[in-house]
């Protein structure tokens, strides 16, 4: 893969695994080093981080904090620029959710959610921008999901986070017109990560079917591909929009959900 991001530095919220941990391979293939964040002791992530370090030959670095705690997203932010002297690309994809109709919804789920899902986002953003202006030039990625255009009962903290995700991406991006710097929504659609993967298990076990019975019965009313997106799919698009190739890309809101939206 050609280093299109060789010498820029990134930070990836909530990239221990799944698909943030996907999305800190694509940036590294790249030549980006990054850190990574999670809510593991250091120890627990250290043979994870020593060897895409060693695989990739770039810098990755790791910093513990719970991000539903504003103290501890400045404090990531503080750690992250001394690190790596800059934070050039930031990607905004830490995530809580929790499955209940809204009147039996947990009060103290729902303030975790905004605090992780979204706050989180405005905090990191706003504490970068400033280390971003000074290089004159970032690249701000937000997670956000198909759910921001769809909505589906039982889900109400992702699909309210994921769908205000978006309108901060735009409004930071008609903030940061003429600087370099760029913010854009990534939406993808069912991904193969754990927890899809435990979705789809707990559906072999509690209905005695067969793997691929369980993964097409998941993704019936969702993507008409009827296969998982590849979260390394994901990761590529994020390093394109973070490219030479993207700098023209910002306020948008781009799926990548194997036909869902078209469908719906």
């Amino acid at each position: 893969m050609p280093k299109t991001l060789s010498g820029k530095k990134a930070l990836v919220t909530g990239s221990t695994g799944g698909l943030g941990l996907e999305i800190v391979k694509g940036l590294a293939r790249a030549g980006c080093a990054v850190v990574m964040n999670g809510l593991e002791p250091p120890a627990a992530v250290e043979a994870q981080r020593a060897a895409l370090a060693n695989e990739h030959d770039v810098a990755i670095h790791y910093c513990q904090a719970d991000l539903s705690r504003e103290a501890e997203v400045a404090r990531l932010i503080e750690r992250t620029n001394a690190q790596m002297t800059g934070i050039d690309i930031l990607v905004n994809n830490a995530v809580v959710r929790h499955f209940a109709t809204i009147d039996t919804f947990p009060v103290e789920r729902w303030n975790e959610a905004l605090a992780v899902n979204l706050s989180a986002a405005f905090h990191t953003i706003r504490l970068s921008l400033p280390i971003m202006r000074r290089a004159g030039w970032g690249r701000i990625v937000n997670m956000s999901s198909v759910y921001s255009s769809v909505a589906i009962a039982q889900r109400v903290d992702y699909v309210t986070t994921k769908t205000a995700l978006v309108g901060l991406t735009r409004v930071v991006a008609m903030e940061t017109v003429g600087e370099d710097i760029t913010c854009n929504a990534v939406c993808p659609g069912a991904v193969l990560t754990p927890y899809s993967d435990n979705r789809v298990n707990e559906m072999m076990r509690t209905r005695n079917i067969d793997r691929a019975t369980a993964e097409r019965e998941f993704l019936a009313k969702r993507q008409p591909t009827g296969r998982f997106v590849d979260a390394a799919n994901v990761a590529e698009l994020i390093v394109f929009l973070c490219g030479p190739a993207g700098r023209d890309i910002t306020g948008s809101t781009l799926p990548m959900d194997a036909g869902w939206l078209a469908a719906d």
